[in-house]
């Protein structure tokens, strides 16, 4: 086993290092298809036969499975919850379902962040996240959730027929963001800053909705899976069954 770290920026991949060792990533693995890889990988070293006609098509799983990492910001004030190329995480939970919305919202669930199912939503995106933040604010508008947008979040959600309410940001004074977060007004907050200056400008909306326990996304591709995930649950409430039911549709090659 080897762990092999990548990273992609402007359609461009970068090897960042390989390490002769097994990962965080071999576990959930295992346990996404019910095949023991460490248990494998020392008998291939030992020179037994490994059985590869017995193991999963994982192209063909009857489920899905998200991990999702565990972060401790809520034990240290003021420091920012945006993320970097550094490690910021102390654990990583699993969610499994028939589908990746729910299994999504399972893992974020495990994680500690539970997805409203109604209320109000902040989007505050950076102009390159601007055509990508029109489904999702169509996707929540579609689940009776009320939009509040920045200015130039709201006039585009608004030229694209998406009914979106402009509020303050910080820095143009009382009421902003942060007074409606604080005020219970919002239920889920939608930041993708880019650039220090945008960063640093929305640290506190960050932070508030940290300290008043808001699930909060900063990147465009996690808040579309949060959206679809909460459009999801509002048809039907999940089912948690045991990893052993699970593995059992692998088999049979049915879901549970």
């Amino acid at each position: 086993l080897m762990n092999v770290q990548f990273a992609v920026q402007d359609n461009r991949v970068y090897l960042l290092e390989v390490n002769p060792r097994a990962s965080r990533t071999a576990p959930f693995v295992s346990k996404s298809v019910g095949v023991p890889l460490a248990k494998l990988a020392t008998w291939a070293m030992l020179g037994k036969a490994v059985p590869v006609d017995t193991l999963p098509d994982p192209t063909r799983l009857p489920h899905v499975s998200v991990k999702e990492s565990v972060f401790p910001f809520h034990r240290f004030p003021n420091v920012d919850t945006l993320l970097g190329p550094e490690m910021k995480s102390t654990g990583e939970v699993m969610g499994i379902d028939q589908t990746f919305p729910v299994a999504f919202a399972k893992a974020s669930a495990a994680a500690g962040t539970v997805l409203p199912r109604e209320g109000c939503v902040f989007l505050s995106v950076h102009d390159r996240d601007k055509p990508f933040v029109t489904e999702i604010g169509r996707l929540l508008a579609d689940s009776d959730f009320r939009l509040i947008a920045t200015r130039g979040t709201a006039a585009w959600l608004n030229e694209q027929g998406i009914d979106a309410t402009p509020i303050n940001k910080v820095r143009d004074g009382h009421p902003h963001i942060v007074d409606a977060i604080r005020n219970g007004e919002v239920q889920l907050v939608i930041n993708t800053p880019t650039g220090y200056g945008a960063k640093r400008d929305s640290y506190s909306i960050r932070r508030s909705a940290l300290e008043h326990q808001i699930p909060y996304f900063t990147t465009i591709e996690a808040a579309r899976a949060a959206a679809l995930a909460i459009q999801e649950l509002q048809r039907s409430s999940w089912r948690v069954r045991p990893i052993q039911e699970w593995h059992a549709g692998i088999t049979t090659g049915e879901s549970a």
